[in-house]
């Protein structure tokens, strides 16, 4: 049950991932605003069972089922119920008392859970990009009928999400997403060819996981975050544009058509997004480090090289293709990412995976849910026998 009438119950949804325990960390200086409702893990049981522990949970859920008999027992002396499974996932999103999900899945498997949320009529904190990238239309078009919010949990989306805020009668010109560049900016292909995955995780910005600090390297995190933007904002890829910011101060900004222009700003912190996201509509106080403009004298902008950092040229592709495209380059990118953190293939070789599949993999201009699934399995399957058929000098070149 609720704490207090004031109080929402959050089921996070990937809680020992990044985002997962940041929401924790706000969550845990604000407990008169919010309760950790529901706490879920792919793998990780041991961190799911200190969360659970800390924070006494309604539930908590370990995706992999092997791990279940051990965080079962690690928290037989406490109220909290400890299920296992994606079906459970997929159920527990469900419960009446859930006021907010916070979907902080990694990729494709946070689609269905987030579908049944909506479904439920909760409002959605969306972390997880890939969800409105794989079936942007389907949950965009659910969330309309239920009449619930997706509020964005990404820098860039919840930016744009705060300076559209009064501006609803107001015409969009523009987005204007800004990207790091990554650890690899201003480098070129024969560099590129030779960059080990370690080198790849040394983001000069932000902490994140692994898969989405590879994508950001890769400039897929951008190409990913224009098709959410797409949905989100309900707008098109023509009027969308990137701009490398390398100082990561202004996370987004908005033009519109008078040619004025908004922008949000502030320090590199995801707990930030986090925060205004659950707190919506109000904002709360917080004792996160301030913003000084006299540490940042020179805030720079440049045009992404697309040619060297073809991702970000195929998602803008898939986007303007439409159907189950993107869904394609998502499923792709996911195993490619995958295969180059394993050292199957090279920084490279991951935009070759997502192109081969783009071109290979049969287009469906209006896909259903079970269109998405099946192209997504199919993607994975056709991606992976690149990667393990193919010599790796295919991608080296």
């Amino acid at each position: 049950m609720k704490q207090s009438s004031n109080t929402k119950n959050i089921a996070i949804l990937g809680s020992t991932g990044s985002i997962g325990t940041q929401a924790l960390e706000v969550i845990g200086e604000n407990p008169a605003l919010f309760r950790a409702y529901v706490l879920t893990a792919q793998n990780n049981a041991e961190l799911l069972i200190q969360q659970s522990l800390k924070h006494r949970p309604a539930y908590a859920v370990i995706c992999n089922e092997k791990y279940y008999p051990r965080v079962k027992e690690a928290l037989l002396s406490t109220e909290v119920k400890v299920l296992s499974g994606i079906e459970a996932i997929k159920e527990i999103v469900t419960d009446p008392e859930i006021d907010v999900v916070l979907t902080a899945m990694v990729g494709f498997a946070g689609l269905e859970p987030t579908i049944n949320a909506v479904r439920a009529g909760k409002d959605i904190a969306l972390a997880n990009k890939e969800t409105l990238v794989v079936a942007g239309e389907l949950v965009t078009g659910l969330a309309k009928e239920k009449k619930i919010k997706i509020l964005p949990v990404d820098s860039e989306h919840s930016a744009i999400f705060q300076c559209l805020e009064g501006e609803q009668n107001n015409t969009i010109e523009k987005l204007i997403l800004t990207a790091s560049g990554g650890p690899f900016r201003g480098r070129n292909l024969e560099f590129l060819g030779d960059v080990t995955p370690e080198a790849a995780l040394k983001h000069p910005n932000w902490v994140m996981g692994s898969k989405i600090t590879i994508d950001s390297a890769s400039l897929m995190n951008k190409g990913l975050e224009v098709i959410e933007a797409k949905w989100l904002f309900d707008i098109d890829p023509e009027q969308i544009e990137v701009v490398v910011h390398p100082q990561s101060i202004i996370h987004s900004m908005v033009q519109f058509h008078d040619g004025s222009i908004k922008a949000q700003m502030g320090l590199p912190d995801m707990k930030l997004p986090i925060q205004y996201a659950l707190a919506y509509p109000g904002r709360i106080q917080n004792s996160f480090k301030r913003f000084d403009f006299t540490q940042y004298p020179n805030l720079t902008f440049e045009k992404p090289d697309i040619k060297t950092f073809r991702n970000l040229a195929l998602a803008f592709e898939a986007i303007k293709q439409g159907g189950n495209m993107p869904c394609i380059a998502n499923a792709a990118n996911e195993i490619a990412v995958a295969g180059f953190l394993k050292g199957g293939i090279s920084f490279l070789g991951m935009s070759d995976i997502i192109e081969s599949c783009m071109r290979k993999i049969a287009f469906k201009a209006e896909p259903s849910l079970d269109d998405y699934l099946n192209t997504d399995r199919e993607t994975r399957i056709f991606a992976q026998n690149l990667i393990e058929k193919i010599p790796l000098r295919t991608f080296t070149n």
